[in-house]
């Protein structure tokens, strides 16, 4: 179904699922993640670990931080963990805008290993972030952890970014991968948002949407969906979408308990509850040959059968003789003559 924006007073969707940095909410925890995450990458502490729930926003909060960082820090940006880790590096020289790194293995490394240096020449940085890092096998994180040998006496040439799921810290527990837990230079975790959050949370999108009305979701809606999604923005996200678009299809501006309870069980289902037609007055359909005297005659007689089956009860109602009576009728006839 097309959501009508305009009808809720919205200049754009509120509750898109990309990870658009103009939406972020800033928590305490994502503030402090924010913040972790650029002191690491300014400082050059090398690895630097983010996890989060599915849904949590780590995503938004990574597009986040590039948009933060000065125009002296190239970044590359891989989110598929599927790739081997001939894939990654092939796919990060590219993100760096490293031209021709040849075809063999020790070919690319070394164009990596001399845009880097480069950089730091120039008094500059570089960042690595690998999203969805749960995925990672074991070779790939433990060839990752040997790009990080790529440094001078005091600092690190390459600052990367593992970005997870709670499974990656289960990985990183591997007794393989010591060497690489042991370099995380900085840890951040963000958690889901209070039901307080959440309110907050759908106020600050619904501004930034442009809406005149941030009371547009009621309490009581809110701690429904607060309540269900467990404070996870993604899931807040979707109900809120349903909400709209059920809101919209009956036509009330206001989102309260029963509409968040309806997102919710079409967020379970897949459908939602059959609505019960409007009632709508219908007209007899009269023939274009017809003209208004003969749908003032159909009237006349309608009123005229009227008055004669129940003259006695309208006599007695309005309290009036039969020659009254049969005046009225015909001021009601001349009336439907005009």
């Amino acid at each position: 179904m097309f959501l009508n924006l305009a009808f809720f007073g919205l200049e754009q969707a509120p509750f898109n699922p990309t990870p658009d940095p103009r939406f972020l909410y800033s928590s305490p925890g994502h503030r402090e993640a924010l913040a972790q995450l650029l002191y690491g990458v300014q400082e050059h502490k090398g690895f630097i670990l983010m996890t989060g729930e599915i849904g949590t926003g780590k995503t938004t909060l990574l597009r986040t931080l590039l948009s933060r960082l000065d125009g002296q820090t190239a970044s590359a940006f891989v989110f598929d963990m599927t790739l081997p880790f001939e894939g990654i590096l092939e796919y990060m020289l590219e993100d760096f805008g490293v031209a021709k790194p040849g075809d063999s293995h020790v070919q690319r490394l070394i164009a990596l290993s001399n845009f880097l240096i480069e950089r730091r020449r120039a008094g500059q940085n570089a960042v690595l972030i690998l999203d969805e890092a749960q995925n990672l096998d074991l070779h790939a994180l433990e060839q990752i952890r040997l790009l990080s040998n790529v440094e001078t006496h005091a600092e690190k040439l390459l600052q990367i970014l593992l970005v997870g799921q709670p499974e990656l810290l289960d990985k990183l527990d591997r007794p393989e991968l010591r060497q690489l837990k042991q370099r995380i230079g900085l840890r951040c975790r963000i958690d889901p948002l209070t039901p307080e959050q959440t309110r907050d949370y759908v106020r600050t999108r619904l501004r930034v949407a442009g809406a005149r009305d941030l009371g547009l979701f009621s309490d009581e809606a809110i701690a429904r969906i607060a309540e269900y999604s467990n404070g996870i923005p993604r899931l807040i996200n979707t109900l809120c979408d349903h909400c709209l678009l059920i809101g919209y299809a009956d036509q009330i501006r206001r989102i309260d308990r029963k509409i968040a309870d309806e997102a919710v069980a079409y967020f379970e289902q897949g459908e939602r509850r059959p609505r019960k037609p409007r009632r709508v007055m219908t007209w007899p359909v009269m023939p274009a040959r017809w003209g208004w005297s003969a749908v003032g005659a159909m009237l006349l007689g309608s009123v005229g059968a009227l008055m004669a089956a129940h003259r006695d009860e309208l006599r007695r109602i309005l309290d009036v003789s039969a020659a009254t009576l049969s005046e009225l009728a015909h001021a009601v006839s001349s009336f439907i003559r005009l």
